[in-house]
Formats: C-alpha cells, structure tokens, sequence
C-alpha cells in the first residue's frame, strides 16, 4: 500500500525546502530518467556513471536466475561438510553480508555466516579460532580483485587450508581474482554484472550468494526489493514516492544546514546502520560537502543542534499519539519524541523481517541517488578514497608505521558548535573495547552537544573515509591505533596484518591532515577514561 504523502515525512523546519528539492527533480524527471538508466541526471560525462546503474535491473536478474545460483550454492555446500561460510571482504563486498549475519544469525541446517573485514591482528585470529578450516567455506568477495585487505585475507585462508573445495569467490568478469580462482581450482566462480558499485551492490550477487548460503530467505528480500522499486517507480504519483521523500529531506537538510542525517533503528536491524552508513557517506559525502550520516547512536534529545535531521526505521501509523514509559525504548517511541520535540523525522521504515529488509535497501538506495542529483554531487564515486590508499603504500615502502600521539583535550578543544567529531578506531569492531568505545561516543556528544560518530579501521576506509576527507569540512577526527599483542604473517608479503592496519591507519591520518582537516591520534587509554 502506497503510503499518504503526509505519512512520508514531518520536517517541521525543512518542510519547504524539502517540497522544493521535490518539485525541482521532478521537472528533471528524475525518476523516470533513472529507471531508463539515464546517466544525465548527474553528470553530462558518462564516466563512472553510464556503468553505476545497474543496480535497479539486477532485481529481475536475480529473479530470473534465483534458482540457478541456489542449485550452485547447494552444491558448494554439498562438496564438503560447511559449518561455517566465511566472507572476506571490504566495504561494499562485506557490509551487507554483516548485516544479514547480525539481523537473522545461524538458521538451523545451515552453516552460520561470518565476515572478515578487518587487518586487526586480533580480529584474524578471533576468525581463526571460530572458523576451523577444515568446517569453513572460504568465500573472498572483491568486485576489483585486487583490494589489499581481501587479497591478503584469503592468502592467509589458503595457507591455513589449501583445499581449493572449500574457497569460492565473488566479483567481476575478467578481474585478477577471479583468475586466480581458476588457477587455483576454486569450488566457485560468481561473476557479478559489472556495472554496479560496491555500496549499491547487495541485491547482486555479493548480498545475495552469501544468503544463499547462510540460509536467508532470498525469495522474501527479492519480493520486498521488487515492491520498493513499484512503490518508487515512474507510475507512481510523486507525492507518494517514499524514495522522492527521503531524498527531497536529506538534500534539505544539506541546504539549510541540517546536514547530519541522524538514523533511528530497532535494535533488531541496527545492523542495517553499517550499510547504509557507507551508501549516504560514500555517495553523498564529497565536493566539500554532503550529507553526514549518524548510526548506532542513543536517543538524546537535549543535545541535539539545529544541524540534525532524523531517518526513523519505522512506519508512520506506528507512531504513537502520546509516548507510553514502555514505549519510550521503541522506535516508533523515539519517533514520537522526535515530533513532539519539533525535530524534523522522515521515515524509512525497516524491520528484521526479510522483505522488509529488501524494500528498505531499494529506497534506501533510490534516496541516495535522487539526493545526490539534487545536491550536485556524483553518488557513484568515491574521488577521495584513493588517496588513502596511496599514502598506506608510502608508508609500508618507508617500513615505520609510528605516530607521534597528541592530548585528546587538544583535538577537543577545536570543536565547535555543528562539527561532526569522528572516533576512528583501529582496534578489533567485536572487542570488548568497542562496547566501552560507543559509552565515550555517548558521553563526548553530551558534553560537546555535537554529532559524534565512531567507526572501526581499516571497515571505515571504504565507507565513511570519503567523507571524512572529500565531505563539510566541520568534522575533527580523534584516531586511536593501540600496539597490537602480537602479529599474523600474510603470505606473500614482507609484513602482517598489524604492519598493515597500522601503516592504514598513519596513511589516512596523514591524507587528513595534509587536507587541513583538524586531526589526531591520541592514546586509548586516555579516550577511554573520557
């Protein structure tokens, strides 16, 4: 059912700019024209854009082929006794499949579903330990072929098993990967239509194999992606177009400040946060601007500025007239509070039920792209990822990793009212550190009163890194990359994975500060007793 337009949004503040954004693209045409695959409504220049859109056709696609990529998943489960299926992967190659590990956990009769997107040499050995490679299904996903962290990973998987049974990969026609899994004699091959993104990329072949695979109901995440794209498509009155709706408040929201996309989840789906953290911030955080999306993060009203807008994960007539004591810990409670505060809430409504979960990735991804149109920015390219990149390769090639901490009252004395202050730790995300890590997270946006977002390296690299370096520069960035207890060899090279995430994490550390962004490391210690 096709919701009523004054059940999409309640932007109080950002009501007229938002109803602009709207009428503006649809005199584009914008839905219409993205549908037909129409690269204009970006950029005249066809690059990176002409062969980003394939990510609306791929849902039939993967219809049509469902039953052909399910036999060729039972069978990589048939060879060999699988207990546990392992994705190695990064960034758009490893988010979604994360979310679908944490939302829906092991299904009886199936192997449980596990993701390395980590160079922690803690975190390595966690999956070492919890994945015994003579019970694990090694499945390496990388649409280059060519990623660092994925390429060492299942370097590190052959060493350790060497039975080409139990190694898959996903990625793209013709990449190095998958040459090198025909080499090898890998069980599987998936080759993923090339002309989509990593972050747009879960309702392809990279969500979908390891779904298969874990068990999920693939047939409901399909249905629900197919009904988003009905309820979002060209036939539909634009009034009643939810997709139009969250893109039309999230553009707002940049215009007239109110930049920091706050997303408000069901405990039960926060994992869809890391998703569609990496789609807003990659695709909407560059040219100096963009939106900042804020995820995980506790209700706090007093302490909120005038630069948030609110995405709640749940459906408008779910919103209570009054909030309940027992209500208050719901989203639709939160919602609720929300309005009554007056803050400006759109909704994108997501449960832990599977369809949900595909019609929320669809509109999520529609949002993303309509928003980047209306904002002027180019939502399938990340410019400002590769220098990071660069600047890790310097630093393994000089072979000293080591930075000079500063006091964190230093770096926190430069906040100012409507920054953006980004805890970026390179540290195991599953540590009991990360619990303690998101109470300071809490405590810094209470005492700051600012958007306070926390991300684990090297994982946030390929999400929130671009905006972080290409996005509003009103952010400070506070590192924390402890000495790591012990190291992990990668095969093949001439350092492990703690050289490597620490060479990762000096090398965005010096790409920020070479582009005058307030930034530092300072001790874990100290930011723990914050």
């Amino acid at each position: 059912m096709t919701l009523p337009p004054d059940a999409i949004a309640a932007l109080g503040p950002l009501g007229d700019e938002a109803d602009a954004v709207a009428a503006d693209l649809v005199a584009r045409d914008a839905v219409a024209g993205t549908f037909a695959g129409d690269h204009t409504l970006w950029r005249e220049d066809p690059t990176e854009l002409a062969d980003r859109l394939g990510w609306i056709p791929v849902v039939e696609e993967m219809v049509a082929s469902l039953g052909e990529l399910r036999d060729r998943c039972s069978r990589l489960l048939a060879a060999a006794p699988v207990e546990h299926v392992l994705v190695m992967g990064m960034g758009g190659s490893s988010l979604f499949p994360e979310v679908l590990a944490q939302t829906f956990g092991p299904h009886e009769g199936c192997p449980s579903l596990h993701v390395l997107d980590s160079t922690d040499p803690v975190a390595v050995a966690r999956i070492d330990r919890t994945c015994p490679p003579e019970r694990t299904l090694h499945v390496a996903s990388s649409k280059s072929g060519s990623t660092i962290e994925t390429r060492s990973h299942l370097e590190w998987a052959w060493a350790r098993s060497g039975d080409p049974s139990r190694f898959a990969v996903i990625t793209d026609p013709g990449s190095e990967l998958a040459a090198l899994a025909r080499e090898r004699g890998f069980a599987e091959v998936f080759e993923n239509r090339p002309d989509i993104g990593g972050r747009y990329s879960a309702l392809s072949c990279f969500g979908l194999v390891p779904a298969l695979l874990a068990g999920v109901d693939v047939d409901a995440l399909l249905d629900g992606a197919r009904r988003a794209l009905r309820e979002c498509g060209p036939e539909v009155d634009p009034a009643a177009n939810p997709a139009l709706a969250v893109a039309a408040a999230l553009a707002a929201g940049v215009r007239r400040g109110r930049d920091k996309a706050t997303f408000v989840l069901a405990p039960a789906v926060d994992a869809f946060g890391l998703w569609v953290e990496q789609l807003v911030a990659e695709s909407l955080g560059k040219d100096g601007t963009g939106v900042v999306p804020i995820v995980g993060e506790p209700l706090g009203l007093g302490t909120y500025g005038a630069d948030r807008l609110f995405v709640a994960g749940c459906r408008p007539d779910e919103v209570p007239d009054d909030v309940p004591e027992d209500a208050r810990g719901t989203v639709a409670g939160a919602a609720a509070q929300l309005l009554a505060a007056g803050l400006p809430v759109t909704w994108l409504p997501v449960d832990a039920g599977a369809a949900s979960l595909g019609h929320a990735v669809v509109v999520a991804e529609l949002a993303t792209a309509w928003a980047g149109a209306a904002l002027g920015l180019q939502p399938f390219d990340q410019p400002d990822v590769a220098a990071a990149k660069a600047a890790t390769a310097e630093v393994l090639a000089e072979g000293d990793a080591s930075v000079e901490e500063v006091p964190l009252d230093d770096l926190l004395a430069q906040v100012r009212p409507g920054d953006h202050l980004a805890i970026q730790a390179f540290l195991d995300p599953e540590s009991p550190m990360a619990t303690e890590l998101q109470a300071v997270r809490t405590r810094l946006r209470d005492e700051l009163q600012v958007a306070v977002s926390l991300g684990f390296g090297p994982r946030f690299l390929h999400s929130t890194g671009q905006l972080h370096k290409g996005g509003p520069p009103s952010i400070v960035c506070v590192q924390v990359s402890p000495p790591d207890p012990y190291e992990i060899p990668i095969p093949g090279r001439d350092f492990g994975f703690g050289h490597l995430k620490q060479a990762q994490a000096t090398g965005d550390l010096r790409t920020l500060q070479a582009r005058g962004i307030r930034a530092g490391r300072v001790s874990l210690d100290e930011l723990l007793a914050r």
